[in-house]
C-alpha cells in the first residue's frame, strides 16, 4: 500500500457505503468561490474544498486593504489581491497550463468515475492531483489478483474488498482537499445530477446509451464520457450536451504583433517590425491599439485577418479615407469562443463521423475497432463473460459477431476485416495493462477538464487506439497465456509468460525522479519489471522535494518536503509492488560520476528511461547509451504537449542527431533600455535582483575574505566589468552601506527614483522624442516604446509594496532585524517620507548602448586600470572602519517560497518599468512563470507520455522487433492532436564492403601499439594520418619525430604525451582517428575503443 497518513490530517473515516467521505482537514478548509462564468456543463455548486494551506492572517487582512490611508493595525497585502482560493506554491506549474479561472471552475466541479481497475485509478489520480471539489468512486466488485496488473491503489491485502472502498483512503493521500465518496450499490440514472462530469470505465452498452441519454438532455447538460482499455486495445467516447461552450480552444497565448505601417487601401496592408513572425492565421480576429495617425483601429473592434505573411497581413476593411499611419500600434489576436454540438452515444454508434487518428499507418483501423468493441460488448451480454485468453473458439465468435454486426449497416460498411487482429483484441479482452490505462487515463483525464472549466478543445467524439505492435515478435503458443495465479496474471494473458521473464528479470536504469519519474516508477513497479531474483532497477536524482512538486509527482506527500526525490520515489514504488528490486542514488549522473556510472554498470543495463527535464542532460545520457549501445526511451511534457521518442541500437537515430533551434535572446540594450514587452522588464528585473542581492554581496565577501588576492584579480583583469565590480563592491561598504532598517528604505527608495525617473530622464534627454537616427528616421520607432518617467507616491500601493519588498530583502543582506511596523503602509509611508531625494539633472554626452550585438553595457575606457587603483585605495580605507568580521548575506532567487518577498521584488521591478515604458503589468503569478522560468505542467500529459513509453518498453525488452514495430510520438492533449510515426533510422557510411552508423564502436583489444594499431586500419583499406586523444595528439604522419611512437603502447603514448591519468575502474579509453582511402578522400570511421586490461 502507499503512504496513509498525512502530516496535516488523519485517515480518511469510512462513514456510510454511499455517502460522502471526507478528511478532516477536507471538511473543514472550505469557502465560497463566486463569480464563475457561466459554462454549459456548470452547475449550481459553489463551493470548493480549499488546497489545504490558508494563507497567514497578514495576507489575508491586507486583501481588504487598497490604499495607505487604512487603520494603524492594517497588514499591507503583496500581489494581487486575490481570493486565496488556490494555493500557487502546491499548484504553480498548472497554473501557468490553466490560468486561475479554470482552475476555480474545476475547484467546482464533482466528478463521479465508475469503475476501478486500472483506467478508474488512473483517471481518479490525475483529477484528484488536479484538484476538482470532489471525486466519487463507484465500483460493485471487489479486488481481485488480477486487478494488481493495473491499478497502483491495490495491494494483496486488499484482495476480496469492493474496489471503490478499497482505493478511497490512498487516493485522498494525494489531495486532501478533494472530498473523496463511494457508491458500492447500482448506480442509477438520477444519482447523474449530483455530478458535472460522469466517466465509465465498465459499463455495458445498453447502459451506457441509457446514461447517456439523460446526461445529455438534463438541463444543464452533464458531460458523458465512456472509456475502455481491453489488452493493447482502448477507446472514449465524449458527449458533453447539445451545446458546449469552448472559451479557449488550444490554450496558447493570443499572438501579438508590432506594427512598422499601414497602407490607405482596400484592403490595407499592415507590416509588423522584422523582429519576430507574427502567427496569425487567415480567418483570425484582432483588434489595434496605440495606433497612431490612423487611431479610427483603435476602437477596439475585432477585424478579420486575410492574407497572413509572417510580417505582414491585411484586413477586411477599407482605409482609404482613414487618417494617414503615424506610428507604433499593436495588434493583437481575439480567441473567440466556439459553440460544439455533440451527439447521444445512441446516435454517435450508428453515425460516429470523423474518428480522430493517432496513427496514420492505421488510418483504416478505427472503423474494425468501432465493430470491434460492439462485438465485445455482445459477446459479455451473451456468455456473461470476457474472451479466455488463447481461445480460439472465443475469437471466432467475436469474429462472428463482428461481421453481423457489419452486414447489418445501411452504410459505412468496413470492406476487410482484419481477422489476426481481431484474434489478439479477443485474446486480451479482459485484461487492463498498466501502461494502456495510464495513457488513456491521461486523455480522459484531460477531456473531464474540459468538460468542466471549458478550456481547450474536447475530444469529437470517438477516440480508437491499439498497439498490436507491442506483442512479442515470434507467435504466441496459446498455453503461455494462461494464468499462473500471480499479480502478472492479466499481463501474461496478453503477452505470455516468457515476456514476463524478461520483464522480471530487466536491468534498468531511470534517469531522474520527478514527474516522469514518479509515473515511470509506478508503471513499472505495476508491469514487474525488475522484479525477479537477477532484476535491478536504478534511480538517481539528485534533487529534493519541494511543494510545488506534489501536485503532480504523485508519490510524494507533503512529510517529505526536504527529502531526496529518488529515495522516496523507490520507496513508494515498493509499497506498490514489493518484489521490486530498487537501488536509488542522490547524484546526477554526468562526466564527473562516471566513476558510480562506470563501464561496468553501462554494459551490464537493459535499457535506460529518462525522465530528464533539461536539454544538457538528455544529450549526456544519449551519448552514454550510443557508446554502449543501450536502448533509451526519451520522453519529454511541456503543459498539455507530450512527446517520445525511441533510441533502439543500431535501428533508429540517436537523441542528439536533431536538436532544436536556441530560444530567440532579447538583445541586452533592448532588455535595459528599450523593452517593448514584459518578458522584457522581467529578465531586466531578475539581472537587477541577483546583481544587487546575490553578486555583489557575494563579491564584497570575496574582497573581505582575501583582500590581497581579489585587488590582484581585478588589476589583472584589468577591463570595464572589474572597474564596475569594484564600483559596487565600494558601493556596498561605504556610501550604500545600511545599518539601521531605515537606511534600507532610504536605499530602495532611492533606488526607486533612480530606475524608475531619473535613468528614463537620462535616456529620453540622450534621445529626445523627436530624435531622428544617423539616416533620417525616427528613432523611437517600433518596436522602441517612448519611456516617461514615475513620480513616486506613497499614496500608490505598488510603489510602497516595491520598497517594502527592496528594503526587506536590502535588509537580510547586511543582517539588519525588519522591524514588524514595515508592513504597515502608514508606518512605511512615514518612514519613505523622512528620506530627502536629490534632484536630477540629466547629463550630456552620455553614452547609451543602442547596438543590438553588444553583449555588455559596460563601456571600457583607457582609464580603466587607473580607476581600478583609485577604487582599490578607497576599498582599503573603507574595510579598516568595518566591525570586525563583517560579512554579508547573498540571497540566491528562489521562486517558489511565496514569504520570501522575491517574487514581490522582481514583480515590483519588471511592473514599474513596465509602467514607465506603458507595457501591460502582470501580477506575480504570472512574472513568477516568466521569471522563474516556470515549465507548464499537468499530471494528464505526464501520465499519457509514460504510458507510450511504457508500450515501447514491451517492444525493446522483447528484442527481436523491427524499425517499422517502434512509434514516436507527439501529443497535445489540448486540441487534441496524437501524431505517431516510425522512428528514423540512423544515416549509414559506407566504405568498400563495410558500412556502419553512429551507433558502431570499433574495438581493439590486447592493448596494441601505435603500429599495430595503423596496420590494423590498413588491413581494412584505410591510411590514418591523424590520431587524437582528447585534444591531444597523439600521431600525425607529417611529423617525423612522431614515427619515434611506432612500437609505444597507445595506452603508455595517451599517459605520458596527452598527460591523461585512466582511473582504475576504466579498462579502455577512445582515440579519434582522422583516415583517407587509396584515393585520398577522407573517411569518417567510428570512434575507435582500445582495451589495455
Amino acid at each position: 500500500m502507499l503512504p496513509c497518513k498525512r502530516a496535516g490530517g488523519g485517515e480518511a473515516v469510512v462513514l456510510e457505503v454511499a455517502g460522502p467521505i471526507r478528511s478532516p482537514e477536507a471538511s473543514i478548509k472550505k469557502h465560497k468561490i463566486t463569480d464563475l462564468p457561466p459554462i454549459a456543463s456548470a452547475t449550481t455548486a459553489t463551493t470548493a474544498a480549499n488546497t489545504g494551506n490558508v494563507r497567514s492572517a497578514e495576507k489575508s487582512a491586507a486583501s481588504n486593504s487598497n490604499n495607505s490611508n487604512g487603520a494603524d493595525s492594517s497588514i499591507m497585502g503583496l500581489g494581487n489581491g486575490n481570493p486565496s482560493d488556490i494555493d500557487e506554491d502546491l499548484h504553480s506549474r498548472q497554473l501557468a497550463v490553466y490560468g486561475r479561472e479554470t482552475m476555480r471552475r474545476l475547484f467546482a466541479s464533482n466528478i463521479l468515475i465508475s469503475g476501478m481497475q486500472g483506467l478508474g485509478a488512473e483517471i481518479a489520480k490525475n483529477l484528484i492531483l488536479a484538484g476538482v471539489k470532489s471525486v466519487t468512486l463507484h465500483d460493485e466488485g471487489v479486488v481481485e489478483l488480477w486487478d494488481l496488473s493495473s491499478n497502483f491503489i491495490f495491494s494483496e491485502d486488499d484482495v476480496g474488498k469492493n474496489r471503490a472502498l478499497a482505493s478511497i483512503q490512498k487516493l485522498q493521500e494525494l489531495n486532501n482537499a478533494v472530498a473523496i465518496s463511494a457508491l458500492t450499490t447500482e448506480l442509477t440514472k438520477e444519482k447523474l445530477s449530483d455530478f458535472q462530469a460522469v466517466v465509465f470505465t465498465d459499463i455495458s452498452l445498453e447502459k451506457a446509451v441509457e446514461f447517456d441519454d439523460y446526461c445529455h438532455n438534463h438541463q444543464p447538460p452533464i458531460a458523458f464520457i465512456k472509456s475502455e482499455v481491453r489488452g493493447l486495445f482502448g477507446n472514449i467516447f465524449c458527449d458533453f450536451g447539445p451545446e458546449f461552450t469552448v472559451f479557449d480552444v488550444d490554450g496558447e497565448e493570443p499572438h501579438t504583433g508590432i506594427i512598422a505601417s499601414i497602407s490607405n487601401d482596400n484592403p490595407p496592408l499592415i507590416s509588423c517590425v522584422d523582429d519576430e513572425r507574427i502567427e496569425f492565421q487567415d480567418g483570425d480576429l484582432v483588434v489595434f491599439s496605440e495606433v497612431h495617425g490612423m487611431t479610427e483601429l483603435n476602437d477596439g473592434k475585432p477585424r478579420k485577418v486575410k492574407n497572413a505573411r509572417p510580417y505582414s497581413f491585411s484586413i477586411d476593411e477599407d482605409t482609404t479615407n482613414y487618417s494617414a499611419y503615424e506610428k507604433g500600434g499593436i495588434v493583437t489576436q481575439v480567441k473567440q469562443p466556439k459553440i460544439i454540438n455533440f451527439k447521444p452515444l445512441r446516435e454517435a454508434l450508428k453515425d460516429p463521423g470523423d474518428f480522430l487518428l493517432s496513427d496514420f499507418s492505421k488510418f483504416d483501423r478505427p472503423p474494425v475497432l468501432h465493430l470491434a468493441f460492439q462485438a465485445l460488448d455482445k459477446f459479455i451480454q451473451e456468455l456473461g463473460r470476457f474472451p479466455v485468453a488463447g481461445s480460439e473458439e472465443d475469437a471466432q465468435k467475436i469474429i462472428s459477431l463482428l461481421t453481423n454486426i457489419n452486414d447489418n449497416l445501411a452504410d459505412g460498411r468496413v470492406e476487410e476485416i482484419d481477422h489476426k487482429l481481431l484474434r489478439h483484441f479477443a485474446f486480451g479482452a479482459r485484461a487492463v495493462l498498466n501502461p494502456m490505462a495510464a495513457m488513456f487515463g491521461g486523455i480522459v483525464g484531460q477531456e473531464v477538464v474540459k468538460a468542466c472549466s471549458g478550456k481547450f478543445h474536447p475530444l469529437l467524439q470517438f477516440f480508437y487506439f491499439d498497439s498490436v505492435e507491442s506483442l512479442p515478435s515470434e507467435p504466441l503458443d496459446p498455453r503461455d497465456l494462461q494464468p499462473l495465479n500471480s499479480r502478472y496474471d492479466a499481463q501474461i494473458s496478453v503477452f505470455g509468460s516468457k515476456l514476463q521473464k524478461k520483464l522480471e528479470e530487466a536491468k534498468v536504469f531511470v534517469v531522474g525522479s520527478g514527474a516522469l519519474g514518479c509515473e515511470f516508477l509506478k508503471n513499472l513497479a505495476l508491469m514487474g519489471v525488475s522484479c525477479g531474483n537477477q532484476g535491478k532497477l536504478t534511480i538517481t536524482d539528485d534533487d529534493v522535494i519541494e511543494k510545488s512538486n506534489l501536485s503532480r509527482q504523485f508519490l510524494f506527500r507533503d512529510w517529505n518536503i526536504g527529502q531526496a526525490k529518488s529515495t522516496v520515489a523507490a520507496s513508494a514504488a515498493a509499497l506498490i509492488n514489493p518484489h521490486l528490486n530498487t537501488e536509488a542514488l542522490q547524484i546526477r549522473a554526468n562526466p564527473e560520476t562516471e566513476n558510480v556510472f562506470n563501464d561496468t554498470f553501462w554494459e551490464n543495463l537493459n535499457v535506460v528511461v529518462n525522465a530528464l527535464d533539461n536539454v544538457n542532460a538528455r544529450l549526456y545520457i544519449d551519448q552514454r547509451c550510443l557508446y554502449f549501445q543501450k536502448p533509451l526511451l526519451e520522453s519529454g511534457t511541456l503543459g498539455a504537449k507530450c512527446n517520445t521518442q525511441m533510441v533502439i541500437p543500431h535501428l533508429t537515430e540517436n537523441y542528439g542527431v536533431s536538436r532544436d533551434p536556441p530560444e530567440k535572446q532579447a538583445p541586452m540594450c533592448t532588455v535595459h533600455s528599450f523593452p517593448h514587452n514584459i518578458d522584457h522588464c522581467l529578465t531586466w528585473a531578475r539581472s537587477e535582483f541577483e546583481g544587487l542581492l546575490e553578486k555583489t554581496p557575494a563579491e564584497v565577501n570575496a574582497y573581505l575574505t582575501s583582500p590581497t588576492e581579489y585587488a590582484s584579480a581585478m588589476k589583472n583583469a584589468g577591463d570595464a566589468q572589474a572597474r564596475d565590480n569594484l564600483d559596487r563592491v565600494l558601493e556596498c561598504l561605504d556610501k550604500e552601506r545600511c545599518e539601521t532598517f531605515q537606511d534600507c528604505i532610504t536605499w530602495a527608495r532611492l533606488r526607486f527614483e533612480d530606475y524608475f525617473a531619473d535613468r528614463v530622464k537620462q535616456l529620453t534627454f540622450t534621445f529626445p522624442e523627436n530624435a531622428t537616427t544617423s539616416n533620417g528616421t525616427p528613432f523611437w520607432s517600433a518596436p522602441k516604446r517612448f519611456p516617461r518617467p514615475l513620480q513616486f507616491s506613497v499614496d500608490d500601493l505598488s510603489h510602497l509594496q516595491f520598497l517594502m519588498a527592496a528594503s526587506i530583502l536590502r535588509a537580510e543582506t547586511y543582517g539588519i532585524p525588519i522591524p514588524d511596523w514595515v508592513k504597515s503602509p502608514i508606518k512605511l509611508a512615514d518612514a519613505v517620507n523622512k528620506v530627502i531625494v536629490p534632484d536630477f539633472q540629466p547629463k550630456e554626452n552620455v553614452k547609451i548602448e543602442t547596438d543590438e550585438k553588444a553583449t555588455s553595457m559596460s563601456t571600457g575606457s583607457i582609464d580603466d586600470a587607473v580607476v581600478i587603483n583609485e577604487l582599490l585605495q578607497k576599498l582599503e580605507k573603507c574595510q579598516k572602519q568595518l566591525p570586525t568580521g563583517f560579512k554579508m548575506n547573498p540571497i540566491q532567487f528562489e521562486k517558489d517560497d511565496d514569504t520570501n518577498f522575491h517574487m514581490d521584488l522582481i514583480a515590483g521591478l519588471a511592473n514599474m518599468r513596465a509602467r514607465n515604458y506603458g507595457i501591460p503589468e502582470v501580477d506575480k503569478l504570472k512574472a513568477k512563470f516568466i521569471a522563474g522560468r516556470i515549465i507548464p505542467a499537468i499530471a494528464t500529459s505526464t501520465a499519457m507520455a509514460t504510458g507510450l513509453v511504457c508500450l515501447e518498453l514491451y517492444k525493446v525488452l522483447d528484442g527481436g522487433h523491427k524499425l517499422e514495430d517502434y512509434r514516436n510520438t507527439f501529443a497535445n492533449l489540448a486540441l487534441p492532436l496524437f501524431s505517431m510515426a516510425e522512428p528514423v533510422p540512423p544515416k549509414v557510411f559506407k566504405h568498400q564492403d563495410m558500412s556502419w552508423t553512429v551507433w558502431d564502436r570499433w574495438i581493439l583489444r590486447e592493448n596494441p601499439t601505435l603500429r599495430q594499431l595503423l596496420q590494423w586500419l590498413q588491413d581494412k583499406g584505410l591510411n590514418a594520418y591523424s590520431i587524437s586523444y582528447g585534444s591531444c595528439l597523439l600521431f600525425n604522419s607529417m611529423f617525423p619525430r612522431h614515427k619515434e611512437r611506432m612500437d609505444k603502447k597507445v595506452v603508455d603514448l595517451v599517459r605520458d604525451v596527452a598527460k591523461a591519468e585512466l582511473p582504475p575502474y576504466r579498462q579502455h579509453f577512445d582515440v579519434v582517428v582522422a583516415c583517407e582511402d587509396e584515393d585520398d578522400n577522407d573517411i569518417d570511421i567510428p570512434q575507435i575503443s582500445i582495451y589495455f586490461s
